[in-house]
């Protein structure tokens, strides 16, 4: 294999759990869905880097093909070792190779959605810029890489939506039963922000708001902690550009728009 056609990236620890990823793919195929039901052809789907298990990728295409029977669903991973072990999981519009954030498909296809959790956060801060860059340019126009992180079982993740113009929005969602506070999301928020939640950053004057908000609501909770998070994302979404609503709310769910917590400008 030439350098020029191998692999983009290294290969990272490969931690996973099956339902890890259930809170972004519950939002891929609600909010998101729009962009699988409004393709031409049958979309493709990519689970960048799924890791030392392929079960992600199997869960993915079995909560896609919900929303849109014919999508296809390719696994990537960097590691040959991974991919091979992964193969017989390969069945009608679900496979599996060997690739990287050059997202390697077919016929030059673009993918309608990217999905890389838990892969930039074990790269340096400044190679997330090229890395997106690289999967936008394999997007459709409609396209979407998905950015994220959570922790090992689910329960708390972070991610960034971005589009071929450019990262459109952060996703914060939590396990709502037994929830400290918003913030405790903070140890995952992807690559582009974890450095970055400290004082003089938006995105640290966002999560100490949902903080702030959370504690005022506290009367809420005896109505349950669903109702004083929906409370707590009420109060948020009067001072920050807050794009979804109760629906999601009530799900443990927030989205805000980029611009709003993106890194300051140096």
């Amino acid at each position: 294999m030439s350098r020029r056609d191998r692999p983009v990236g290294s290969i990272t620890r490969g931690t996973t759990n099956p339902n890890r990823l259930r809170r972004c793919d519950r939002w891929l195929a609600g909010p998101q869905a729009w962009r699988l039901r409004s393709s031409a052809t049958p979309p493709v789907v990519v689970d960048l880097g799924y890791g030392a298990s392929p079960v992600t990728a199997v869960e993915l295409h079995d909560r896609l093909s919900r929303v849109r029977p014919d999508v296809r669903v390719v696994g990537v991973e960097i590691d040959p070792v991974r991919v091979d072990a992964a193969l017989p999981l390969a069945r009608e519009n679900l496979a599996f190779r060997i690739g990287g954030f050059e997202v390697p498909l077919d016929g030059g296809e673009r993918a309608t959605v990217v999905r890389a959790f838990n892969v930039l956060r074990q790269y340096p801060e400044d190679e997330v810029a090229g890395a997106w860059a690289r999967v936008q340019d394999r997007l459709t126009d409609d396209g979407l890489l998905v950015d994220g992180t959570c922790d090992e079982l689910g329960r708390r993740a972070a991610w960034v939506a971005v589009d071929r113009s450019g990262p459109l929005t952060l996703t914060l969602s939590w396990r709502l039963a037994g929830l400290g506070r918003p913030s405790d999301v903070a140890e995952r928020l992807p690559k582009s922000l974890i450095h970055r939640n400290v004082p003089g950053e938006r995105v640290h004057a966002y999560l100490g708001d949902l903080d702030r908000a959370w504690e005022r609501q506290a009367p809420a909770s005896s109505f349950g902690a669903r109702q004083r998070f929906v409370a707590t994302a009420e109060e948020v979404a009067r001072r920050w550009p807050v794009v979804d609503g109760p629906a999601r709310w009530r799900l443990g769910e927030l989205t805000v728009r980029w611009d709003a917590v993106a890194p300051a400008p140096a």
